[in-house]
């Protein structure tokens, strides 16, 4: 359906063991299934969380997808907050959940975060490569190189250098790399701190910004663009960048109303993504009145809370259509990122939101 009404691409989030029920994590067979029900959608996680990942493993199962799909292939990544299921594979790197605090946790995130990044990069170039950091190193043991028995056959058919004359395996090269020159799209997940904004500009990959009120949000898209230039990549302002939204289109303004409280931005904050500190993303000039520098407690994460930071879109197409002017005007994103209500609402209703928002919102911005 979402193919049929012209939208780029779908994706998820990558959050695994919900025995609730919530979240479906994002393996890549899901992307396949995906893939195979659709003809030309764009399909990728946002995103991957670098540190519960081997890092050739994933660099391997990225390029196979876009080869076999011939570039349908985005890839999106995390560094991870949900401590249930990263923190049990991530273990080896003893790396665990973050909330972007600061804390020696996430320090130790980021840092492997940026390790698994790095190692990504060079397995996609069309070279061998080495690698030596404080969790990885290729070959493996960096130093004598790895033990290779048929070193012969490989120093005549395999790739230049990849072992030395003592059959030591002394570079490592992936089969086959990406579709996609130099890799697929390459997003950031749900940023919110200047530094991952300028992370981003440097490494070339787009920030999908969680961020909802004007100025702020204004503020990291400026920070995007500036860096970028820094780098030598001349963006305007919104160029490759994202913004994430919630939508709720309704005949009525009290019906919209109804269905955020229904969905994701009433039921699925307060009860889940509040306690992970997604609440503090929503403070209004009133909070600091009420409760200082502590957290915001759940009673205060509402639709209405949600709505009025501008997160969440609600109401009539002609309401729509407003608070979308207001978002063009100020940050103009390339992508507009629409989360779903993860199940939350009926399956007919989620089908007639996505319908009016293609067919009555989105062509006015085409």
């Amino acid at each position: 359906m979402i193919e049929d009404l012209g939208f780029w691409g779908f994706s998820f989030p990558e959050h695994h063991l919900h025995t609730e029920g919530l979240e479906m994590g994002s393996l890549p067979v899901l992307q396949q299934h995906v893939i195979n029900q659709t003809k030309h959608l764009k399909v990728g996680p946002i995103g991957y969380v670098l540190a519960g990942w081997n890092p050739l493993r994933l660099a391997l199962e990225i390029a196979w997808l876009d080869q076999l799909t011939q570039g349908r292939i985005m890839v999106g990544f995390a560094r991870g907050y949900q401590a249930r299921w990263l923190n049990q594979m991530a273990q080896k790197l003893h790396v665990g959940a973050t909330i972007s605090d600061k804390s020696e946790t996430d320090r130790t995130n980021r840092e492997a975060f940026e390790e698994v990044f790095q190692i990504l990069k060079l397995a996609w170039k069309d070279e061998p490569f080495r690698f030596k950091g404080k969790y990885y190193e290729y070959p493996y043991p960096y130093e004598e190189g790895t033990p290779w028995l048929a070193h012969e056959w490989t120093r005549e058919y395999g790739a230049p250098g990849e072992v030395d004359e003592l059959g030591q395996v002394q570079m490592i090269d992936i089969v086959p790399k990406p579709f996609q020159k130099p890799q697929p799209p390459l997003f950031q997940a749900f940023s919110m701190s200047e530094e991952t904004m300028y992370w981003c500009a440097r490494q070339g990959v787009i920030p999908t910004i969680f961020v909802p009120q004007p100025q702020p949000l204004r503020r990291m898209a400026e920070v995007y663009r500036d860096e970028a230039r820094r780098c030598g990549h001349k963006l305007e302002l919104g160029q490759e960048l994202g913004v994430i939204r919630a939508v709720y289109p309704g005949a009525t303004r009290e019906y919209a109303k109804q269905l955020s409280e229904q969905g994701a931005a009433g039921i699925a904050f307060r009860d889940f993504f509040h306690y992970f500190g997604f609440t503090e993303a929503f403070r209004e000039p009133e909070d600091e009145a009420r409760y200082g520098k502590k957290m915001l407690p759940r009673e205060e994460c509402t639709a209405d809370r949600l709505a009025r930071s501008q997160w969440a879109l609600r109401g009539t197409v002609d309401d729509l259509r407003r608070q979308m002017d207001e978002l063009v005007e100020n940050v103009n994103p390339e992508y507009f990122m629409w989360q779903g209500d993860q199940g939350l609402l009926p399956f007919d209703e989620v089908k007639r939101q996505i319908e009016l928002f293609a067919t009555r919102v989105i062509p006015h911005y085409m």
